[in-house]
């Protein structure tokens, strides 16, 4: 337990010490968001990585591999490596050449300020509900183990709850402190940091997993044969249609409620990766830190085609993860295949293994975190701090407001974290993957319908039809996901989407409707960003 422990506060000592470092020479706002255009691409690279793979990744991945047995998730991986190319060579070049700190005020710039303020608010919201979401996952470790220390019966529900407020707290307080301190700067050099420690780690548990085997391969093979012969499993498929013996209609509704197939891979993946990497500021922050647009787009496009060994490694590790149970006689009920690798990291791995894989675990919590905080402090900060209440703020004031609000939004995000953890405890949870990728499915597709108008058109979208294009692409998901009951008031049947197509629809929807209605004409001549 005590060498645990090292391992974690050595960890921790060289992020704050990152953070330290970095804050030496934050003067300004733009020094704090963007590090001043001076990162070299490899870390980008780096950071875009360590903040995708967030704790519910680090988790719901082997557990995705757990529960289907096969690779089936990582097509996905296609659409992530196709929609960053299209960021990278369609999003990017328009916000260098607007020299945009926040990426919604190019919108203002196309078309006008309500838009620019409804797309931030979007934003914020958004961001603020899934990272709280997602914060919720990095406490279950913590939860797991002080079980095992203390004896599960002796932990009732509401211990259980204060726990998770307490780890939550912790962890994002950490996070806070050296992003407050560092600026962006911080946050990458921490992420490449972070994004090492992860891998190191999930090598070294696929070792120790596969070594626990006691016929090795064998016991695989042997244990995912039994799991086909049991029925509704492919072991080690690599794709899946979802198509069905129906006709067109039917086939339809298979593919719009399937959520890994060729066809989601394809179109699906692709519209949440433009939306996440080219609407969100979470992301894009990152890449205006490089000294241009070609280097940005080199890092995000170059991290796509890293996302895919890192995928098939956690996937891979979920599939042992069943192997290893199986042989063991431990089997998992499906509602509960949440707790298959936090279990195995608390009571299986040596010590000093395992505080590796905590180590691990905050690296990928605090990785999404401390960009998220980032991202949702320069947005509040330019947008409505400076845009509106303080338009003549010194780059003193602006650098004291940047770090104010991100203290403010670590607040929020655990006070989210931690009503999802009270509903977790209280009621279940149906899978981690589909809670924290859903929640910016029903927003993130109005997002890009409007970016995607602005950067595709020279004279279509105002701010009128705008903000009435983004409420039809939000009710359009929400109807499509039961969130609206629109099925039940029309007495009709009406297809239901899985998560990866929300983002897709929105997008679509957002764009028909937005392209109705025509720009100003100062907006439609005199602006820099011509169709690319």
């Amino acid at each position: 337990m005590w060498t645990d422990i090292l391992v974690v506060l050595a960890y921790f000592a060289a992020i704050f010490s990152i953070g330290l470092y970095m804050g030496r020479r934050q003067d300004s706002l733009e020094s704090y968001a963007l590090g001043n255009r001076s990162l070299p691409w490899w870390a980008i690279l780096a950071s875009i990585l360590a903040s995708e793979i967030s704790a519910a990744t680090f988790f719901g991945t082997p557990e995705a591999g757990f529960q289907t047995l096969n690779f089936t998730y990582a097509q996905l991986c296609i659409g992530t490596i196709l929609g960053r190319a299209i960021v990278g060579r369609l999003f990017l070049r328009p916000y260098y050449q607007y020299n945009v700190v926040s990426i919604y005020q190019y919108l203002q710039e196309r078309f006008g300020t309500a838009t620019r303020r409804w797309a931030s608010m979007t934003f914020l919201i958004s961001r603020v509900l899934a990272s709280g979401t997602r914060l919720y996952v990095a406490g279950i470790l913590l939860v797991i183990a002080c079980k095992s220390f203390a004896g599960e019966p002796s932990l009732s529900r509401g211990q259980e709850i204060w726990i998770y407020v307490g780890a939550l707290t912790l962890i994002t307080a950490a996070t806070a402190v050296y992003t407050a301190l560092g600026g962006l700067k911080a946050v990458v050099w921490t992420d490449v940091l972070q994004a090492a420690i992860l891998v190191i780690a999930m090598f070294t548990t696929l070792g120790i997993l596969y070594f626990s085997l006691e016929d090795g391969w064998n016991t695989v093979t042997s244990a995912l044969s039994a799991a086909q012969s049991a029925g509704g499993r492919q072991p080690w498929a690599l794709f899946t249609a979802g198509l069905t013996d129906g006709g067109f209609s039917e086939n339809l509704r298979s593919i719009l409620g399937s959520e890994y197939t060729l066809w989601s891979a394809f179109l699906g993946a692709t519209f949440i990766t433009m939306a996440t990497h080219g609407t969100d500021q979470d992301m894009v922050q990152r890449m205006l830190a490089a000294k241009n647009a070609r280097t940005g787009s080199r890092a995000v496009i170059l991290s796509g085609l890293a996302d895919l060994p890192l995928v098939l490694l956690f996937l891979f590790v979920g599939i042992l993860l069943f192997a290893f149970y199986q042989s063991k006689g431990i089997p998992w009920e499906a509602q509960h295949t949440d707790g298959v690798f936090p279990s195995f990291i608390v009571h299986c791995l040596p010590a000093g293994i395992r505080g590796l894989l905590f180590a691990a675990l905050f690296a990928t919590a605090m990785g999404s975190l401390s960009t998220a905080l980032n991202a949702l402090a320069t947005t509040a900060t330019k947008d409505w701090y400076q845009d509106i209440f303080h338009p003549h703020a010194s780059p003193a004031q602006q650098l004291r407001a940047v770090r104010l609000m991100t203290l403010f939004f670590a607040v929020l995000l655990v006070l989210v974290g931690s009503v999802t953890a009270y509903y977790a405890v209280m009621h279940g949870t149906d899978g981690i993957l589909s809670i924290v990728l859903g929640i910016f499915g029903y927003t993130y597709g109005s997002l890009l319908g409007i970016f995607l108008l602005g950067m595709l058109t020279r004279t279509r979208g105002n701010d009128f039809g705008n903000c009435a294009a983004m409420v039809c692409g939000f009710l359009a998901v929400a109807a499509l996901t039961d969130l609206i009951p629109v099925a039940g008031w029309l007495q009709c049947e009406m297809p239901k989407i899985a998560f990866p197509w929300r983002v897709t629809i929105g997008t679509l929807v957002t764009f028909l409707v937005g392209v109705c209605f025509r720009s100003p004409h100062i907006a439609s001549t005199s602006h820099k960003n011509e169709p690319l």
